[in-house]
């Protein structure tokens, strides 16, 4: 086993999405949040700003997460593998993500099946915080379009943490 030190800068799970990007998610999720925008909305608003439908840049992390279930997989996917095996081989079973930031390349359009791969950026030494003492994490998720354009890349910044007396 590699050492978490050794896993620094190196591309891991390299997925594909499990469906295609598709309006309907576009629509339910631009409702979900009343974001009228027509560029999201209107063909025809589309067609003159952004040579065609897009989703919003927003949802990216949306088409990276696997469903519940799908047929013919043996055993649960997570997004964000990398979060939870740093949990696991950290021994910080509890987490929560402090930071997410994301930058945008490429449009992501209707049809598109991205692809994403997490690399680990850094781990802290340990600190105390008012959750407990634990690690800090960065892991990045790339994201690419069927064409293999870099879409965006999603930073997440995790706290694995043991609840303790030194927490204030």
């Amino acid at each position: 086993m590699s050492s978490i030190a050794d896993l620094i800068g190196k591309v891991q799970y390299e997925e594909e999405a499990e469906f295609p990007v598709e309006r309907g998610y576009v629509w339910t999720s631009c409702s979900s949040v009343e974001n009228a925008n027509p560029l999201f909305w209107d063909e025809d608003t589309a067609g003159a700003i952004t040579d065609g439908p897009i989703a919003p840049p927003t949802t990216l992390s949306l088409w990276m997460r696997p469903h519940h279930w799908a047929p013919g997989r043996d055993g649960e996917r997570l997004p964000l593998q990398v979060h939870f095996d740093l949990k696991e081989r950290l021994c910080l079973h509890e987490a929560v993500i402090t930071e997410n930031t994301m930058i945008f390349y490429e449009p992501v359009r209707p049809g598109d099946r991205l692809s994403t791969r997490q690399v680990l950026r850094s781990v802290s030494e340990e600190k105390t915080t008012r959750l407990g003492t634990g690690r800090f994490w960065v892991i990045d998720v790339e994201s690419h379009n069927s064409r293999g354009e870099l879409v965006g890349v999603e930073s997440y910044t995790g706290f694995g943490y043991r609840r303790g007396a030194g927490a204030s």
